[in-house]
């Protein structure tokens, strides 16, 4: 690493950046149940386990409710398609309700398999590392003390940006898994909905948004390898031009490329939820 104090300043930043973009990578490519050791995953599956005694009471709820609501007699009730189409419907909540652990982790299992292709298919095991260019490095080195004081300005400045965005970034995938854990834990609440006729549009709904929150991981992948091949080949920088000028228009078109990956990682929820129609 160069000795200089401006290009430690601006590589400082760029190895926030680096790293984060390393944990985001590691993160899309981890399972809830190995995330953090498995404890938190633990403690989710307990919450589940506890919850679907309430899941199981409110399948009665709310089987008994749709029965009443698509049956206008109780004579309906007595003919064989009516009762057999009743039961089914009982039962099949009932094993969603007792297997929905299983059926989450499964979606999730689907969802990431796209991911792990989405990796392979782009050729990059890891994100791209973004260094500074030598020629920048080279411009640098060469200011006298006065010359370097607006570069360590500008440099503080873009530093300051980056950190930044690095900590919105990590903070937006960070949320996803604590949105995955908490749609897992509550999950028998919801999909005892399904009991009912009148009421099965909400375990629908509940089904449609915890994968949307799996495809989420699919977007932020495909923003991270876009990016990386951006950072493959690094802004161009005019060396005929003042070192200033050259240090603004790096940093410049840099921030502007980790302003589309943020908007995009920041949209991927929302980007998800139109392309599912909720």
């Amino acid at each position: 690493m160069s000795d200089n104090w401006v290009v430690q300043n601006l590589q400082n930043a760029l190895d926030t950046w680096n790293d984060v973009l390393t944990t985001i990578w590691s993160l899309l490519t981890t399972s809830p149940k190995n995330f953090k050791g498995g404890g938190i995953w633990k403690a989710i599956v307990n919450i589940n386990d506890g919850l679907q005694a309430v899941g199981l009471a409110l399948l009665v709820l709310f089987f008994l409710a749709g029965m009443v609501k698509t049956c206008g007699s109780f004579a309906e009730i007595k003919k064989p398609e009516h009762a057999v189409k009743l039961f089914v419907r009982f039962i099949l909540a009932k094993a969603v309700i007792t297997n929905g652990m299983e059926l989450m982790t499964t979606l999730f299992s689907i969802i990431q398999g796209a991911i792990s292709t989405i990796i392979n298919s782009s050729g990059l095991g890891t994100a791209d590392q973004t260094v500074l260019p030598k020629s920048l490095i080279k411009t640098i080195e060469d200011c006298n003390f006065f010359e370097s004081i607006p570069l360590w300005a500008v440099t503080l400045i873009g530093g300051l940006f980056v950190t930044v965005l690095s900590l919105i970034m990590i903070m937006t995938v960070y949320g996803r898994f604590f949105k995955l854990y908490m749609y897992t834990a509550i999950a028998p609440i919801p999909l005892s909905t399904f009991a009912g006729e009148p009421t099965q549009h909400v375990g629908k709904s509940f089904i449609k948004s915890y994968c949307a929150v799996c495809l989420e991981g699919a977007i932020i992948v495909l923003a991270c390898v876009i990016f990386s091949l951006f950072a493959g080949s690094p802004p161009q920088v005019n060396t005929d031009a003042a070192a200033v000028t050259q240090v603004w228009a790096y940093i410049g078109e840099l921030i502007f490329n980790m302003l589309v990956l943020v908007g995009t990682i920041k949209m991927s929820e929302r980007i998800v939820r139109e392309m599912m129609g909720l």
